[in-house]
């Protein structure tokens, strides 16, 4: 392969003098290690970065944050790479790589965890879990901490102790100008605000300070019923969750199993005492007739992992996410006509209830304002082969459409694409201009841009 196109730009010697900076590795197109660094789940993106820095701590951030500030380049930030909208990538770009910052120290007596930004969901799991701890993260377990606790960060214990945005206690931070900053209720208060939501649009968050909980066995597991049962299951999910405790997670899905039945089921995940959540969760187990059950009591950690087959990495994805206004009949019959005719066997339909603590943070809180509603509505389309991608492709944008009617027009960043502005600002709602005010404070000149943008308002 031909030397990156950054050699347009800059000369080789500048690029050397670089590298003599760096204590990790820069690699260009062709070096051992450069495809691994710019490989992430989604296989829809495809692209090359022109200069890729294996990050081996802070100073690496600083270093190059500075270098690509100076030479006018074009900066992509990988954490753990599982951003659908493939943000980590660009072409021709300078590309950090965060993975290899894997450091985590848990505090059983301050109860708080602190995990460098390459850290993704299992191995922060793994080390609270030793001490019967745990923390509000997402539901796969090779999903990076960065790029979820950023964008809010929805997961089993929500409903109990609010979203990972919400559980973070202070982050480190260098910005646009090369400051290594941390951010917390005590310092720099006004990015600790837009951090809990924002984005990465005003820094490179190197490590994040979380609240842990006492949290070691759990109730969990999936139920499952025949598709032609969708409309009665999707009924009773609506019923159940109406009054749903906050130390229980649901997920309603619609998918396929590897035998090739469709099925419609729930996942359930239920954080209190076991004998509590037998009872709790017994409508649920007695409803109808289901062809399977799994729910038991087990490890937290093992909780964490159950979906992570629904995930599966180096597929292609499409997704689409918002919130519902309500979950009606109409919502119900239009999931079940698109649901039944799914092109992709692994493609999946997702109804989260997002509820207790995660709903009750008032809006100006925090920078993630999705708070008034319930139903997170996702379409995931996963499949196997780029020749299939128009058929998938036109499926989901229809299936979309056709619900659009019945959405809020606020939207999960976690999971969705690249998005246009006017749907990044319908997104934030009333905290909007004040993360636009914050943008022009951190980062006026857009330096963090491969991301859901906020632009500066000079831009």
């Amino acid at each position: 392969m031909n030397k990156p196109n950054l050699t347009n730009v800059l000369e080789e010697s500048t690029i050397d003098e670089f590298r003599k900076n760096l204590r990790g590795n820069l690699f260009w197109p062709g070096d051992e290690g450069y495809e691994s660094s710019r490989r992430i789940f989604n296989a829809m993106i495809d692209k090359h970065p022109g200069l890729i820095v294996k990050i081996a701590g802070v100073a690496d951030v600083i270093t190059t944050v500075n270098f690509a500030r100076d030479n006018n380049l074009l900066l992509a930030v990988k954490g753990g790479g599982h951003s659908v909208a493939g943000h980590a990538l660009c072409d021709g770009c300078l590309m950090i790589d965060l993975s290899n910052m894997k450091g985590i120290r848990v505090d059983p007596k301050e109860m708080t965890v602190r995990a460098e930004a390459g850290i993704i969901l299992g191995e922060l799991d793994h080390e609270t879990h030793i001490h019967g701890l745990a923390t509000t993260l997402g539901t796969i377990s090779v999903t990076g901490i960065a790029g979820l606790t950023l964008y809010g960060g929805i997961g089993w214990l929500m409903g109990r102790y609010g979203l990972s945005c919400d559980n973070l206690i202070s982050a480190d931070i260098v910005t646009a100008d090369g400051r290594f900053i941390t951010a917390s209720n005590t310092e720099n208060q006004d990015l600790f605000w837009g951090i809990r939501g924002g984005g990465g649009n005003f820094g490179i968050v190197t490590s994040f300070e979380y609240k842990v909980y006492p949290i070691s066995q759990v109730l969990a597991g999936l139920i499952l019923w025949p598709f032609d049962k969708v409309k009665e299951v999707l009924n009773l999910y609506k019923e159940f969750t109406r009054k749903e405790p906050d130390g229980l997670g649901t997920i309603f899905a619609v998918a396929t199993l590897p035998n090739g039945i469709q099925v419609a089921g729930m996942a359930v995940c239920y954080s209190g005492d076991i004998e509590d959540g037998k009872k709790l969760l017994a409508p649920l187990r007695e409803f109808g007739s289901p062809i399977a059950d799994t729910i038991g009591p087990m490890p937290y950690n093992k909780a964490q992992q159950m979906l992570n087959e629904t995930a599966p990495s180096g597929k292609l994805n499409y997704w689409k996410s918002g919130y519902l206004k309500e979950l009606s009949e109409k919502v119900v019959d239009t999931i079940i006509s698109y649901s039944k005719d799914k092109p992709s066997p692994i493609t999946m339909v997702h109804i989260w209830s997002q509820h207790g603590k995660a709903n009750k943070i008032k809006i100006e809180e925090t920078a993630f304002s999705n708070r008034n509603h319930q139903y997170n509505f996702h379409i995931v389309s996963i499949w196997e082969d780029s020749s299939g991608s128009e058929k998938n492709l036109q499926w989901s944008r229809t299936f979309w459409k056709a619900m659009e009617p019945f959405m809020t027009n606020q939207i999960y960043l976690n999971f969705t694409g690249s998005e246009e502005e006017s749907k990044i600002k319908a997104a934030y709602g009333e905290n909007y201009e004040k993360l636009v005010a914050l943008k022009n404070k951190y980062d006026p000149t857009n330096l963090f841009r491969m991301n859901q943008n906020i632009k500066p308002s000079k831009m």
